[in-house]
C-alpha cells in the first residue's frame, strides 16, 4: 500500500478499507516515489534540529515539498485544491479535520529553505545526467549551455521593490519581471543552476556567478552575447573553454588570420583600452592583454529559405581533438536547449509566476526547475530502458502520461500490477516520439489574434472605459499607425 504524502503512516493506513483508500488518492507524481527513488538524497527534506522547521507540523518539509511540486506540475492549480487534497488524506488517516484556510500551506511554502531547494535542483540534474548516459560531451568533456530568460509576477509593492517592471511601462500598468540565467546540461537537458536578478542586469554580469557549477574541464556553450573578449579571456583561466556565436559587434577578415582550413582560422584579439562595466577594476587588470581565439564560419541551410551564414568563436584552438564539424554540430544542438525554456515557460506555465512576495517567487521558480528535472529523469529512464533518442521524447507527452499513469498506479491492488503499469509508462514514452523533422522552420509568430481590447495606459483605478469602446475599436481602430 502506497500513500502519496505520508509514507510513515503506511502501517496505520493498511487496515483501512481499500475502496475508501482508492477513492481519496489523487493523481500526483509523488505517488511514484517508489520508482523514482534516488533522484535526490532524502536527508535534504529531513526536519531541522533547530529553527523554523524543527516543530512537528501538519505541513512538514516533505509534505510541503511534495504539494508544491504537484502544484507546479499541474498548471494553474490553486492552493485551495492542494489543501483539499491534504484534508482528504488526513480524514482517511483518522486524525480529524484540517483547517480549510490556505494560510497554513502558504506559510509552509515560505518556510521552505531556499538553499535546500538549490541543492535538490543540483541533485535532480545529476540524477538525470547519470540516467541519460554520456551523450552531451565533446572529446570526453562535459558541455553545459547557458541561456537567460525572464518571467512576470503579480503586481505587488514587494515584487515591484525587488524586481521592478520595465521602465518603458507607466507605473501601475505593467508587471514586475524577474530575470534568470539558467545553466543546462547538454547531456540530459536538465537545469544545473539558476541565477536570479532584476531586469536591468546583463547576462554577462550574471554568468560571473557560475563559478561553482562550472568545473575545470567543462565547455561553456552560449549565444552571441558570450562571443566577446571578456568571456573568452576570463573563463579559460579557470579551465573552462567557451564555444559561442561571434558577437555582432565584431568584424572578421580571414585574410588577416592564420588559417587552419577553409573558413577555419586563428585570430588574435587585443584587450580594449576602456574598461567594461562587466568587470571590476581588479578583474579587468587580471585579463591578458591579448588572446588567441578560433573562428569557424559555416552556412546553415533550411529547405525553402536562403542560406544563413553563422560565425562561431571558441577558445578550443586545436583542430585535431576539436574538428570544425563537431563544433558546428555542437552549436546546432544548442537549439534543443532553447526548446527546454519553452517547456518551462509554456508547457509548465512558468511564464507568469503567482506568488505575492519576492522570496516566494524565487522559491516558486526553483520548484518549477525541480519539476522540470523530475520529468527529465523520467524521460532519461525511458531512454535507458528502450534505447531511443532523448531529443525525440516529448516533454509534454511525458507530463501528460505521468499524470494518467500515477492515478492507475494508485489504484493498483498488487505490487505486480504497479510494476507492470510502470513498465507500460516507460514503453509509452519510448513509442510516443516527436516526428523527425530536420531543418524545420519554427518562426516566432502567433496565429491566434489577441482580443480587441484597448491597452491599459493608466492604473486601473484611474482608467475610465469608454462605453461601447469595443464596437468603435473594431469599426475604426484609434491611432492605428501609432500601435504599429
Amino acid at each position: 500500500m502506497l500513500t502519496p504524502f505520508f509514507p510513515q503512516f503506511r502501517a496505520r493506513l493498511a487496515p483501512c478499507r481499500r475502496r475508501l483508500t482508492n477513492t481519496v488518492r489523487q493523481a500526483s507524481l509523488a505517488e511514484m516515489e517508489h520508482y523514482l527513488q534516488g533522484i535526490f538524497p532524502p536527508e535534504l527534506l529531513a526536519p531541522e534540529k533547530h529553527g523554523r522547521n524543527c516543530r512537528d507540523r501538519i505541513y512538514s518539509l516533505l509534505l510541503t515539498f511534495q504539494c508544491f511540486l504537484w502544484q507546479v506540475l499541474k498548471p494553474r492549480t490553486a492552493c485551495r485544491e492542494v489543501v483539499r487534497q491534504v484534508q482528504a488524506l488526513f480524514r482517511l488517516k483518522g486524525r480529524g479535520p484540517v483547517d480549510e484556510d490556505t494560510g497554513s500551506y502558504c506559510q509552509a511554502r515560505a518556510r521552505l529553505p531556499k538553499d535546500r531547494l538549490e541543492r535538490i535542483l543540483a541533485a535532480t540534474a545529476a540524477t538525470a545526467d547519470r540516467r541519460a548516459g554520456s551523450g552531451g560531451t565533446l572529446a570526453g568533456r562535459p558541455v553545459k549551455v547557458v541561456d537567460g530568460s525572464s518571467a512576470q509576477m503579480p503586481d505587488t509593492p514587494e515584487n515591484q521593490g525587488r524586481y521592478p517592471q520595465p521602465s518603458a511601462q507607466k507605473p501601475g500598468c505593467g508587471f514586475p519581471v524577474i530575470k534568470f540565467l539558467l545553466l543546462f546540461s547538454l547531456n540530459s537537458g536538465s537545469v544545473l543552476h539558476a541565477v536570479m536578478a532584476h531586469l536591468t542586469r546583463h547576462e554577462l554580469r550574471l554568468v560571473r556567478q557560475l563559478q561553482g557549477p562550472l568545473h575545470q574541464g567543462d565547455i561553456l556553450l552560449g549565444d552571441r552575447a558570450y562571443g566577446e573578449f571578456g568571456t573568452l579571456a576570463s573563463w579559460p583561466q579557470a579551465g573552462v573553454d567557451v564555444v559561442a556565436r561571434l558577437h555582432q559587434g565584431r568584424r572578421v577578415d580571414f585574410r588577416k588570420a592564420r588559417r587552419l582550413a577553409r573558413n577555419d582560422a586563428l585570430f588574435v584579439w587585443h584587450k580594449g583600452r576602456s574598461q567594461t562595466d562587466i568587470f571590476s577594476p581588479k578583474e579587468w587588470s587580471r585579463l591578458p592583454a591579448q588572446i588567441t581565439v578560433r573562428i569557424v564560419r559555416f552556412t546553415a541551410t533550411i529547405r525553402g529559405h536562403r542560406g544563413r551564414r553563422i560565425t562561431l568563436v571558441t577558445s578550443l584552438l586545436d583542430p585535431k581533438p576539436y574538428p570544425a564539424e563537431q563544433l558546428i554540430g555542437l552549436y546546432a544542438r544548442r537549439w534543443r536547449l532553447e526548446l527546454c525554456l519553452r517547456d518551462l515557460k509554456t508547457t509548465m506555465g512558468m511564464e507568469q509566476l503567482r506568488c505575492q512576495s519576492p522570496d516566494l517567487v524565487e522559491k516558486e521558480l526553483l520548484m518549477y526547475l525541480i519539476g522540470h528535472n523530475v520529468i527529465r529523469c523520467l524521460m532519461a529512464e525511458a531512454v535507458a530502458r528502450h534505447q531511443v533518442d532523448l531529443e525525440r521524447v516529448s516533454f509534454r507527452g511525458t507530463v501528460d502520461a505521468a499524470r494518467q499513469f500515477t492515478a492507475a498506479i494508485a489504484r493498483a491492488r498488487s505490487r505486480k500490477m504497479r510494476d507492470q503499469l510502470w513498465e507500460d509508462l516507460l514503453l509509452n514514452l519510448a513509442r510516443d516520439l516527436v516526428p523527425y523533422r530536420p531543418n524545420r522552420s519554427e518562426p516566432r509568430a502567433r496565429k491566434r489574434r489577441p482580443k480587441p481590447f484597448p491597452l491599459l495606459t493608466k492604473p486601473r483605478r484611474q482608467f475610465k472605459e469608454i462605453p461601447h469602446g469595443n464596437y468603435y475599436w473594431k469599426a475604426k481602430p484609434r491611432n492605428y499607425r501609432a500601435l504599429n
